[in-house]
């Protein structure tokens, strides 16, 4: 290469270096927020918090909190930024907290920015908090993680275990924007020095209306979906108890009839499972009592799924996208033309829960 190539070229990089100096972020000087939540102030106003991690080795915190009110999350963001030395960014957002009393007034309009924010990641977990958000995520909690890892594993853990539903950020607009299903989300809760579940939220449309409690969550997950590798605890009479695990399940919604005054729809639910844990006085190596057993929990189950729906209803909410079914056996304008929620609070929904115990466990 000539000389005036060569110079060419070594000009070419500087401009490209000096070009690339304008865009460069510093690990050090960003600050990555990982948790907000959200709070509702008396004069209507938002009281956001949200916790950063701290990499600096010297420091005696391995976090920094900062709270402050303002009218919506964009709003924040900017007095964020002025409230520290660092740059923050939300690449690395992991969880939304937010307050019963924000989520009674409805989500979409408050938290649409953080969907249309392509920095955001839409696998962001989203959990009602029953109480104060703030002052639960600020807190640091003995013998936990770091308040944040601490909500994103417990989480994690419990979703795994079909214990609350995975909720994030996709799936939540993804039900909210669907107009033949209702959005759910966990509801956690502060208890002395451990962060505690409290049940699950049912949401009309994006204003939260009711819950179910924490012990019909899996009922809810069969219900509402097909499991796998989860666990469900039984008491069929007092002294008599039945433990299932490596539970799957299958569900099946069938319309028998819809038009746009009534409905009438069946789910079957077909669970297998194996029984780790049995009080009772019948002896399960005996296929007879085996049966008896499948017949009793089947029952049970079913008279507690029927439960549910019939609160559902109660409330209209259709967290169990019954409105999906329905919907599909209908033309695109008799489904305009209906009232979903009208049609769904009378419509005769019934429920079958259908269990079979695959083994008993070693001894098997």
């Amino acid at each position: 290469m000539s000389k005036k190539g060569v110079r060419i070229v070594a000009a070419f990089l500087v401009i490209m270096m000096m070009a690339g100096c304008g865009d460069e972020r510093i690990l050090e000087r960003l600050g990555f927020i990982e948790s907000q939540s959200f709070d509702l102030l008396p004069n209507g106003k938002l009281r956001i918090t949200c916790s950063i991690p701290i990499a600096d080795p010297q420091s005696e915190q391995n976090r920094k909190v900062i709270a402050i009110d303002a009218e919506s999350s964009k709003d924040a963001k900017l007095e964020f930024n002025k409230k520290t030395s660092l740059t923050l960014v939300s690449g690395q957002l992991r969880n939304l907290l937010i307050s019963k009393s924000v989520a009674e007034q409805g989500l979409w309009d408050k938290f649409d920015t953080f969907g249309r924010d392509p920095a955001i990641s839409p696998q962001v977990n989203i959990s009602i908090v029953n109480g104060n958000a703030g002052h639960l995520l600020e807190k640091d909690y003995k013998q936990h993680p770091p308040t944040d890892k601490y909500v994103n594993r417990l989480l994690g853990k419990e979703a795994r275990a079909h214990t609350i539903p995975k909720m994030t950020l996709y799936e939540f607009s993804r039900d909210l924007l669907d107009d033949g299903i209702d959005s759910i989300a966990p509801i956690i809760k502060e208890e002395e020095d451990n962060i505690t579940l409290d049940g699950i939220g049912l949401f009309m449309e994006s204003k939260y209306v009711t819950k179910i409690d924490t012990e019909e969550a899996i009922i809810l997950g069969f219900l509402r979906g097909n499991l796998q590798r989860s666990a469900i605890d039984v008491e069929l009479k007092k002294g008599q108890q039945v433990m299932f695990n490596s539970l799957t399940s299958k569900r099946k919604v069938k319309v028998e009839h819809a038009d746009t005054e009534r409905a009438k729809v069946a789910i079957h639910v077909h669970l297998k499972g194996s029984i780790l844990e049995y009080t009772g006085p019948l002896k399960l190596d005996n296929p007879s009592n085996r049966r008896e057993i499948a017949k009793t929990v089947s029952e049970h189950l079913t008279e507690r799924a029927n439960k549910m729906v019939k609160f559902m209803q109660k409330h209209q909410v259709d967290s169990l996208g019954i409105g999906q079914y329905v919907r599909n056996s209908l033309s695109h304008n008799e489904w305009q033309s209906m009232n979903w929620r009208d049609v769904y609070s009378k419509a005769d929904i019934k429920c079958y829960v259908h269990i079979k115990i695959r083994n008993i466990g070693k001894s098997s």
